[in-house]
């Protein structure tokens, strides 16, 4: 790593004041050039401290850039993740109070709730399967708590600012028709969804798009968690990656996102 304690703590102060405001913060990766994935994992974990010490929980756990092509396109190569908070999670159809954010996005995936601790640093597929309590479909709400652009250098963010800014993270969604794993007789790869905002289709995908069966993610999380220490907790929910591309909401827009015979899951921002 390459920033000290200080600047990691000062950092996490600026997201959650950018947060508190609704203005954004400066890039942090053009504030400091020499910065590390390893750095933007502590920033991410000071801010979630931050969030702790002001009486939030950790619920859970997410994950993202589950495909090859988002991967390449912001240069890593794996998966990132961020944590779930107690006060990121809506019902089914709720109204999402947009004076709580700044540039709003959404996604689709399915949800991983666990019965079970899952560990590193060998956990398998089998091992998830066996672990969860039930997988239910789910919608994901980014936010930017930094500038997407820098206003004065016209540089894009990169993967080590959505990092520290919590993966993108702001809440999500759970609903539809819950399933345990291992009585779903269809290939939970070939689960798709079909997410309109305002009555139209903009995007549509299959489970497969997420390491080609979403399980693969949360062993993967629960296997890179390890190197921190961290173990994923019984009655955790984990949100397996998204396999549709974000879609920019705004307030006045409602989302649904059909899941076939796995239900529907939407929400309206209001």
């Amino acid at each position: 790593m390459s920033l000290d304690t200080a600047t990691i703590e000062a950092i996490a102060a600026q997201l959650q004041q950018a947060e508190e405001t609704r203005q954004p913060c400066p890039i942090v990766s053009l504030q400091h050039p020499g910065m590390q994935i390893e750095d933007a994992y502590a920033v991410q974990a000071a801010w979630m401290a931050l969030k702790q010490r002001a009486g939030r929980r950790v619920k859970g756990h997410k994950i993202g850039l589950t495909s090859k092509a988002m991967q390449r396109a912001v240069g890593i190569g794996e998966p990132d993740f961020g944590v779930l908070l107690d006060d990121m999670f809506f019902r089914d159809g709720a109204v999402i109070p947009t004076d709580r954010y700044l540039a709003l996005r959404i996604e689709a995936e399915l949800a991983f709730v666990l019965d079970k601790p899952l560990s590193g640093p060998d956990c398998t597929l089998f091992d998830v399967l066996d672990a969860t309590a039930y997988v239910t479909p789910a919608l994901e709400i980014l936010d930017a708590r930094m500038h997407r652009v820098d206003p004065v250098t016209k540089k894009l963010r990169t993967v080590l600012d959505t990092i520290s800014d919590n993966a993108a993270n702001c809440a999500l969604v759970l609903g539809g028709r819950p399933f345990k794993p291992q009585l779903v007789n269809a290939d939970m790869r070939r689960i798709g969804a079909i997410v309109s905002k305002n009555g139209e289709v903009e995007e549509t995908g299959l489970a497969a798009g997420v390491l080609n069966h979403p399980g693969y993610g949360v062993a993967w999380l629960a296997n890179r968690l390890h190197r921190h220490g961290v173990t994923l907790q019984a009655g955790e929910v984990v949100l397996a990656g998204s396999f549709i591309r974000p879609i920019e909401v705004a307030k006045g827009d409602t989302i649904v996102a059909d899941y076939g015979d796995f239900g529907t899951v939407s929400c309206h921002f209001g």
